[in-house]
């Protein structure tokens, strides 16, 4: 989809938002996405199934059946069931919201419709936010927001309407995440850490889980990231929580939107103390929780069987993430955390006790460093955790530090460009031993054979960190980087440097004597 088309619709649907707050507007806008998308993929599928009814050659032949019998026939459900498209009566279609869009009910409508496609579809039950007909917009601007949606056109098969719908959902996530500043960053993880995480993770098929989901787009990346190496939609199944109800159902959206299959749990819920999939054991694990929650605590979660490592503090929840996610892994799988970069070094209640358990017990397998500037919400530094139960590489931690490598994107926001996250990935999956289709012209930790690079990524034994007191900041290990030697020699270099400085302090000089000479002009001597 054109970059430039997202913007003007962005644009336009941010004009339309007059004074609403942009934490009450997002639900309005995504929600008539999603009412488009449920729309157009049950019309495309309804086109597909129409034409392949009176194909004589395919095996849905209806035979020589009249118009009645095939518009009854194109009713049934299971046709839509088999290719994950959700049924949409016929009052709740797109075309029908459209033609009432400039009536002054359009919100009660669109509600209406909303209440329809959920009674018709159990999948959806709770998920659709009902609040069009007691929105606060001017009068005439909901009607122009229809309008607006309806100009996000569907490709020719439900997987086209799906791809666009998808981006454009996306996109809009990301623009509400940064015209909300700190609040945006409780449902949005900027995707250039979404994608470093799943890239050095590596899920291919399995279980995958996010106990603080979010918008879903930890889910949404993988998927991407498994179809961009050969694999299909499928090959992994979705688990998540959300303690938010507002964006536990932009989760849901976010997935249905792409024809995710997923499992967020009977009900949004506190993750520590309402764990939504208790018996769960994942292969992979990934998050984003909030930094540094100091009001997590609950006394029911005293002597918790998750709290192999210790038990966490109350008044900050890093660690009880980090043995949460153990907990909930397989003997085989591996998990990425992002958190901030305190966790890696504070020793404040319990803190370093647990993190010097968990190195000893060997299921850190990789530390790295973020640069600054890459969160909507927050200046706060950041670091990624990788943890696994079976590591490739026993008795080491690989360390890596990004904290130079941002490309700025606008005067306050940075990003991992993915030229960065393949370098980083690939340092991994070196590391680890894996194969690697990465050009070894790029980097010598980019080849099979794992390098340490002084300033980059160095492998540390366990030993060694337990003598830096088990803390894990990359920065401590990888050392400096190599500086760039000109072959110039040094006797030569300094004799240059001191010709220089002094031809600038004669300068300096001369200057002072001119100022000395204006301001004794003007009365002033000193």
């Amino acid at each position: 989809m054109n970059a430039d088309f997202k913007k003007t619709l962005w644009a336009t649907a941010d004009k339309l938002r007059a004074n609403m707050d942009a934490a009450e507007y997002k639900h309005l806008v995504l929600g008539l996405i999603f009412l488009k998308y449920v729309s157009d993929t049950f019309a495309a599928r309804r086109a597909e199934v129409a034409a392949r009814l009176t194909d004589p050659n395919d095996g849905y032949y209806y035979g020589e059946s009249g118009p009645e019998d095939l518009a009854a026939e194109l009713d049934d459900r299971d046709y839509y069931r088999e290719a994950n498209v959700f049924w949409v009566p016929q009052g709740a279609r797109w075309e029908t919201l459209r033609n009432l869009a400039k009536r002054p009910d359009i919100g009660k409508h669109i509600d209406d419709s909303l209440a329809l496609i959920e009674s018709e579809n159990p999948k959806l039950k709770g998920i659709l936010d009902k609040r069009y007909a007691r929105t606060q917009l001017p009068d005439g601007k909901l009607g122009e927001l229809v309008d607006l949606v309806s100009t996000i056109g569907f490709g020719d098969t439900p997987d086209a309407a799906s791809d666009m719908l998808g981006q454009v959902y996306e996109y809009f996530l990301g623009m509400f995440a940064n015209a909300e500043g700190k609040r945006g960053g409780q449902f949005y993880t900027p995707a250039s850490i979404v994608k470093t995480l799943v890239a050095v993770l590596d899920p291919h098929t399995g279980k995958v889980y996010d106990p603080c989901c979010g918008s879903g787009g930890m889910f949404v990346q993988s998927e991407k990231f498994i179809e961009s190496h050969g694999g299909k939609k499928g090959d992994v199944s979705i688990y998540g929580q959300e303690s938010n109800p507002t964006t536990w159902r932009l989760a849901a959206m976010n997935l249905a939107i792409r024809g995710i299959d997923f499992n967020l749990g009977r009900e949004p819920a506190d993750t520590f103390v309402r764990n939504q999939h208790p018996d769960l054991r994942a292969d992979f694990i990934l998050a984003n929780p909030p930094f540094n929650i100091s009001d997590w605590w609950h006394p029911s979660l005293e002597g918790d069987a998750r709290w192999v490592y210790g038990d966490p503090p109350h008044g900050n929840a890093n660690t009880a993430w980090l043995q949460h996610m153990l907990h909930h892994l397989k003997p085989t799988g591996r998990a990425g955390i992002v958190l901030a970069n305190g966790s890696m070094s504070s020793s404040q209640n319990n803190e370093g006790q647990i993190r010097a358990a968990m190195v000893d017990a060997d299921v850190v397998e990789v530390m790295i460093a973020l640069p600054g500037q890459l969160f909507f919400n927050t200046q706060i530094p950041a670091c990624l955790w990788f943890l696994a139960k079976s590591k490739k590489r026993k008795g080491e931690v690989l360390f890596i530090d990004a904290r130079k490598l941002a490309t700025m994107i606008s005067r306050v926001q940075g990003e991992l460009t993915d030229q960065v996250i393949d370098r980083i990935a690939a340092t991994v999956a070196a590391w680890r031993g894996e194969a690697l289709d990465a050009d070894p012209k790029i980097n010598s930790c980019l080849r099979n054979e794992y390098l340490d690079i002084p300033g980059f990524c160095r492998s540390v034994p366990l030993a060694e960190i337990a003598q830096h007191g088990h803390v894990l900041t990359p920065g401590r290990y990888v050392g400096a980087e190599a500086a760039e030697d000109d072959d110039e020699a040094f006797a030569d270099k300094m004799q240059k440097l001191t010709e220089k400085l002094g031809e600038q302090m004669a300068k300096g000089a001369e200057l002072d004597a001119v100022i000395r000479a204006k301001l004794g002009g003007l009365g002033y001597e000193f």
